[in-house]
């Protein structure tokens, strides 16, 4: 089977190397073959080196990654967190670039970078980077239904969780953040069958890494959760302005949602019913 067709919004000048800010930009992978190119050579507009972390790819994504310019480490996968902090120790500079593999830095975004560095080293230690959705149909979602990230940080200030689910970090106390105008162009799926296929991975590995709620509690939310889940995509993150696919994507992201309740509730149920199995056994 072939790499499925892509559409990328952006048009690369990779930078010569003496010219580009002291900025390592990392990158997760597995099986990535489908944008990793792209990725790296859109990644080296702005950053100093770009890193790859793989973890056993089997269609050609180290091979396109290292003939776009990035140095790839093999690693087994160790957790989104434990993961970050990998490829945060294998990078060069402080100054670290946070990206997914179907994450593209635009020419915009990588010259609104490099103007942080023109006088030195930033004003600030982390900035904010927003993701506009690419959907496979249609425009970028450049001014609706974007996700706050922070993936523009010195790593002497802030490093990734050492956590199996969760990989985005909490800000410290005290330090300012800045925040960039230009969003990361997010390639996030091909179609519908992707996207659930990745919500469904998402909500299995959340549930059973993420603290345990009550089983009352999670039942409530399996009850009522889902209308809210919606109206906070498709109200609130303004999805209704991506018409009939707007629809469908708030309703596909608010059942990967409150699929992580019902795993949860099951991974509850299973707990509570240990004990008492282990009795009736003995």
């Amino acid at each position: 089977m072939g790499v499925p067709a892509r559409r990328v919004f952006f048009y690369v000048s990779v930078m010569p190397a003496n010219s580009r800010p002291p900025v390592s930009a990392y990158i997760r992978t597995l099986n990535e073959a489908r944008m990793i190119g792209d990725v790296v050579r859109a990644a080296l507009q702005v950053a100093d080196e770009v890193v790859v972390v793989d973890s056993g790819s089997t269609d050609g994504t180290i091979e396109l990654a290292q003939n776009a310019g990035a140095r790839v480490i093999d690693h087994e996968w160790l957790g989104n967190g434990h993961q970050k902090r990998l490829a945060e120790d294998a990078c060069a500079h402080d100054w670290l670039l946070d990206l997914d593999a179907d994450e593209i830095i635009s020419p915009e975004l990588a010259a609104e970078i490099t103007g942080l560095f023109a006088g030195g080293a930033p004003p600030n230690k982390i900035y904010r980077t927003m993701l506009a959705l690419v959907p496979p149909v249609g425009k970028p979602w450049r001014d609706f239904g974007l996700q706050v990230r922070h993936k523009l940080y010195d790593r002497r200030i802030v490093r990734a969780p050492a956590h199996k689910a969760w990989d985005q970090f909490e800000i410290p106390d005290g330090v300012a953040v800045g925040r960039l105008k230009e969003p990361i162009l997010h390639h996030a799926f091909t179609g519908a069958a992707q996207f659930m296929g990745k919500l469904n991975r998402n909500s299995t590995v959340r549930a059973e890494a993420l603290p345990l709620k009550s089983r009352p509690y999670l039942a409530l939310r399996i009850v009522v959760g889902f209308p809210f889940y919606f109206a906070k995509k498709y109200l609130l993150q303004q999805y209704f302005r991506g018409g009939v696919y707007g629809f469908a994507l708030a309703s596909m992201s608010a059942y990967g949602r409150w699929l992580r309740d019902v795993k949860m509730w099951e991974r509850a149920r299973r707990l509570e019913r240990a004990p008492s199995q282990k009795k009736a056994d003995q």
